[in-house]
Parts: structure tokens; sequence; C-alpha cells
């Protein structure tokens, strides 16, 4: 399954280490991650992860390839 995260506010290249399984893009006020998410566990644990480092996740949807 492929996601895609958007967040608020530009994300640093420090802070988006912490999602190394996640591609990266900057928008003007949000971030966008994307990326191939291997179950329901490792989806969870991703926005357990945005939270415990203050980020808002403003949509998340799966992409279809």
């Amino acid at each position: 399954m492929r996601y895609e995260f958007r967040v608020t506010g530009v994300v640093s290249e420090a802070l988006a280490e912490a999602f190394p399984e996640l591609d990266r893009s900057a928008l003007p006020d949000q971030t966008l991650f994307v990326g191939r998410i291997i179950d329901e566990a490792h989806l969870y644990g991703l926005l357990v992860r945005f939270q415990s480092l203050g980020l808002r996740v403003l949509e998340m949807r799966q992409v279809f390839e």
C-alpha cells in the first residue's frame, strides 16, 4: 500500500529523518510525505510518530498506483 500524508508547516530535513521510509516534498505551508506502508501496524506507528514529534496531519490517503 502506498500512502500520502500532508502535514502542517514545512518540516525540516533533520525532523524528516524520523521518517526514513517516506519521501518528503515541501509545499508553501505544508509538507507532503509519500511512501509504501507495509501493514496497518506500520500505518498507526507512523501516525503516532507524527504526533509525538508535534506534527499535525491534515490529510492522509491511500494512493493507488
